[in-house]
């Protein structure tokens, strides 16, 4: 049985490794200028600066005085900015069919453990739609050339910078890698759902270096209200945000709810991150986690300990809970590969770890952005590379959801939903709270 017990010493490993593991830590908020307002109806008037207007959902993002925006009578709430360190690459790798002949893919144990080369006899992922709100996704890497929809991509955030691409970070990139790298260029790695098409849908911004990436909540519901306009069977939301239910809980969580209950009737399965903080989520009341909503899948994270870097085999399976994931029965649904690491080697001086320690992570697409000291976006450098965090874990599931509605191309959000959580199981031996449903399952979701 995995023990809380156990995940109490773990925390202090987490705080030792931090972003290398976990992937982010994330801080929220409010922002001063910017609002989101129960209404759509907002029109030219003066001193307010539509941001996005959301008539779908009733809702409008602007920028204004405070004092302008109490003049239009409507409920409000200032937008919630929030900033995350950027997860410490565990590594890059370069790298020059089937799944099975991509080089890399001998160290992608997320994969073998989803049985990917079987799953695409079934299929491939094609005809699936797929939404990234992200850090933005490089349509130019090697492994991803194939994937990206740059017509349809969009930048959500208010720099010129556009959309396809890697402006405001590698971690989008990897997440669209874990989904649908190429697995016929024998090159590089292997997504899960490489027919998939991938759609950018950027709402963080990076335009100098920078410790933390900031985005802002009303740039996610405008990219999600989008996401379901475009047709996506699925938006994987890697971002792993929440805020307190005191002051802008409750409005936050009725927009929440209406915008996420506007994708799911248009046919999009939302994929959250469930957070990389080691808390209790169904008892923790003072926070509402972003995968908290009225629709969509929240994914917690596991990994393996040992993967190919000891000689005594695993210490913990790939389904075992990663030390640092969010958890509770209310609010996970299914439990995914994020990537691990060892008690012992997170106590470790960096020097004194073994040497291969980070193939617990997930490996797969890095593109690394630069800019020149004024801010101007330089090109991107293409790379392979290992992350870990809830971030990896949702996309392994979203990457699920596009290999079932590929197969079952009739099924609308809630039937690709019950199929992924019907195929799985919590393994023997674990809680139930890390894992919800049960542990993610392609090969028997694609077969069932």
């Amino acid at each position: 049985m995995y023990e809380h017990s156990r995940r109490t010493v773990l925390k202090t490993g987490a705080a030792l490794v931090g972003g290398v593991a976990a992937g982010t830590t994330v801080t929220t908020a409010e922002s001063r200028g910017r609002y989101v307002v129960d209404t759509a109806s907002v029109g030219d008037e003066q001193g307010i600066d539509v941001v996005h207007r959301l008539d779908q959902v009733g809702l409008s993002v602007v920028r204004a005085s405070e004092r302008d925006v109490k003049r239009l009578d409507e409920r409000y709430a200032a937008d919630v900015v929030f900033s995350r360190t950027r997860p410490t690459r565990g590594g890059a790798m370069s790298a020059t069919a089937g799944a099975r002949d991509e080089p890399l893919y001998s160290l992608q144990w997320d994969k073998h453990d989803q049985h990917v080369p079987e799953v695409h006899e079934h299929t491939r992922g094609e005809g699936a739609r797929v939404a990234i709100i992200d850090t933005g996704v490089a349509a130019g890497h090697p492994d991803l050339r194939h994937a990206v929809d740059a017509e349809r991509s969009r930048n959500f955030t208010e720099d010129s910078l556009g959309a396809p691409g890697p402006y405001g970070g590698y971690h989008g990139t990897h997440v669209a890698g874990i989904v649908a790298a190429n697995d016929r260029n024998e090159r590089g790695v292997v997504g899960s759902a490489p027919g998939a098409e991938i759609v950018d849908c950027r709402v963080f911004s990076e335009t100098a270096p920078q410790e933390t990436l900031s985005a802002f909540f009303g740039d996610v519901l405008a990219a999600i209200v989008y996401s379901a306009d475009v047709g996506a069977d699925v938006a994987n939301l890697s971002l792993g945000a929440y805020f307190t239910r005191e002051g802008l809980g409750s409005f936050w969580g009725k927009a929440l709810n209406r915008t996420t209950t506007y994708a799911n009737r248009r046919g999009t399965l939302l994929v959250h991150a469930a957070g990389n903080v080691s808390v209790d989520l169904q008892h923790d009341k003072g926070f509402v986690d972003s995968s908290e909503s009225a629709q969509g899948l929240g994914v917690s994270a596991t990994g393996p300990v040992g993967f190919g870097w000891g000689e005594d085999g695993l210490e913990e399976p790939y389904h075992s809970p990663a030390f640092y994931t969010n958890y509770g029965t209310n609010a996970v649904d299914l439990g995914a590969p994020g990537g691990n690491a060892s008690e012992a080697v997170l106590s470790m001086k960096p020097e004194n770890r073994p040497e291969n320690w980070r193939r617990d992570f997930v490996l797969n697409c890095l593109a690394v952005p630069s800019f020149g000291e004024s801010g101007e976006y330089q090109g991107a450098s293409y790379e392979y590379g290992y992350l870990a965090g809830t971030s990896m874990a949702a996309p392994q599931v979203t990457a699920a959801a596009a290999l079932v509605a590929s197969a079952n191309p009739r099924y609308d959000a809630n039937q690709v939903e019950s199929t992924l959580t019907r195929a799985a199981a919590v393994p023997e031996g674990y809680e139930k709270a890390y894992y919800g449903s049960g542990y993610l399952d392609p090969l028997e979701a694609v077969t069932e």
